[in-house]
């Protein structure tokens, strides 16, 4: 989904109620009503069935929450409201939605009383914070009413998580940055359009999972914008992944080859495995040293496993694949590296699949080659997805992580156009690019994911992905947000500190069914 700017999405929301003729307290009510369905479906996954605590400013945002006070309020939920400033300063639509909450029998409170009670009363733990107190039009730091409520708002956030309306206020929503106080948010639903500054380095400790609410903005007035970066998000990815059809058998979805793993490090060809068969594809074959295909065979009884000729440490050779009886073009995608290990023969292996594999490759881990032999890469027979972390990334481009880091997005983009590969940078706000130069921006996933195995699951899941015949930019995108989601649900069910990879695996199928009827 394109990014916009704050200029560009008041152009647009003026242009849809005077061209469109949708009148503007109808795109508030849409905005506010998708507020509230994401803090309801919030509430009940995570079990938090408290009063949800609203704190909303004077202007367009403030209307948002109120349109989503309304409605968690006609839905059954507590809901407790505090307006940063008077209701007399209140003009225009969100006048008309205060008055219509009013009628609706939310009664507001000042700022100053919301929460009551004590902040480590265990009743806190099942409430929820909504905030949209300051929005897209802010400049400078802020002032007043409105810096009071953004410290209340982080003191409630303590221990309550917080939903923030549109951008996180006090967050520039063009650069990302924040001159003063600013919402540490858990969740940001962003109104229409994602704004340029939800996926800005700088905003990343601020703005949280990105959920984006359509409001009815006609699809061709978006035409004109730059399309060469965006958000990845759930509307883009539900066409690729239509309804299966009732005479499909397992054939129908592809088949999935994944090698890797070593005496040392099987569960990462395990946890690859684990992922590709909850990938959706048929059939899902494994290719590992004998030390490690029981272990394999154990824990995912639905995929075939294949033990290898290793070399003495228990990892596989280059003459893996020559002794094994199936060719690569048997496959309809490839994965090679979770568990490979940095050995000779092994690296060898990396190499001889590359160059000779006719599918779809995906090239993760100890499979990715260091800066002197990047240009190995450009000789892959197939399309090749590149899947590195920060520090992986630092090795294919002979640098620090510091460097990396500093401008991912332009990282990425620079190893797609080297490669001819469609590169996922992972780590917080994963990048996805290609080689014209198109990068796309991830905002699911959770600090939770900082942990051994979180890649291979990533790599399994592409692959699998691959295999039913996506594209490889789009397979990528779809990979990613799917991973992330999984995460989310999963640290939400029970907490990001005991977040483990096949938590992540387990919560796939609901990820799934975000994007798909079947």
């Amino acid at each position: 989904m394109k990014l916009v700017t704050s200029e560009q999405m008041r152009a647009l929301d003026q242009r849809t109620i005077e061209e469109f003729g949708t009148p503007g307290a109808l795109l508030m009510e849409r905005a506010g009503q998708g507020v509230a369905l994401v803090v309801a479906q919030l509430g009940e996954l995570t079990g938090r069935l408290g009063c949800v605590r609203c704190v909303a400013g004077r202007g367009n945002n403030g209307g948002d929450v109120f349109v989503a006070a309304r409605c968690l309020h006609e839905m059954g939920w507590p809901v407790e409201l505090a307006l940063a400033g008077e209701a007399g300063e209140l003009r225009g639509d969100a006048r008309l939605h205060f008055e219509r909450m009013l009628e609706a029998g939310v009664e507001p409170v000042t700022f100053d009383q919301i929460g009551g009670l004590p902040p480590r009363d265990i009743e806190a733990t099942r409430e929820l914070v909504v905030e949209g107190i300051l929005g897209t039009g802010i400049s400078g730091a802020p002032r007043g009413d409105a810096e009071a409520a953004i410290r209340r708002v982080n003191q409630l956030g303590a221990q309550r998580p917080v939903v923030a309306v549109d951008v996180p206020s006090g967050l520039n929503s063009d650069s990302g940055a924040a001159a003063g106080a600013v919402v540490r948010a858990d969740v940001t639903v962003t109104i229409g359009l994602p704004k340029t500054g939800l996926v800005a380095s700088q905003a990343r400790e601020l703005v949280g999972t990105v959920e984006v609410i359509d409001i009815g903005i006609p699809v061709d007035y978006t035409a004109g914008l730059p399309a060469d970066t965006g958000l990845i998000t759930a509307d883009d990815l539900r066409p690729l992944f239509p309804r299966r059809a009732r005479v499909s058998h397992k054939g129908t979805y592809g088949h999935v080859l994944l090698i890797g793993g070593s005496r040392e490090y099987s569960g990462a060809i395990s946890m690859a495995a684990m992922s590709a068969v909850r990938s959706g594809a048929g059939l899902v074959t494994v290719l590992t040293p004998a030390a490690t295909a029981a272990c394999v065979t154990a824990l995912v009884p639905e995929a075939m496993v294949y033990p290898a000729p290793a070399c003495d440490d228990g990892a596989l050779t280059a003459t893996a694949m020559q002794a094994w009886s199936h060719p690569l073009s048997d496959f309809d995608a490839v994965m090679i590296g979770p568990g490979l290990t940095r050995t000779e023969g092994a690296q060898r292996l990396a190499q001889s699949v590359l160059t000779s594999c006719p599918v779809p490759l995906v090239v993760d881990a100890d499979a990715l080659p260091d800066a002197a032999q990047i240009d190995i890469l450009k000789q892959a027979a197939g399309p090749l997805v590149l899947t590195p972390h920060p520090g992986e990334m630092a090795r294919l481009r002979g640098c620090d992580v510091a460097t990396v880091q500093s401008n991912r997005r332009q990282t990425a983009r620079d190893v797609a156009a080297q490669t001819g590969a469609t590169v996922i940078l992972k780590g917080c706000g994963t990048v996805v690019a290609q080689p014209d130069g198109t990068a796309f921006i991830n905002a699911t996933g959770n600090p939770g994911m900082a942990c051994g195995g979180m890649g291979d699951v990533l790599a399994g899941l592409l692959t699998g992905l691959l295999a039913q015949g996506l594209p490889p930019f789009e397979a990528a995108q779809a990979a990613v947000y799917l991973h992330g989601r999984a995460a989310d649900r999963a640290a939400w069910q029970g907490a990001q500190a005991s977040l483990k990879a096949s938590d992540v695996v387990e919560a796939l199928p609901p990820a799934f069914r975000e994007l798909s009827v079947s």
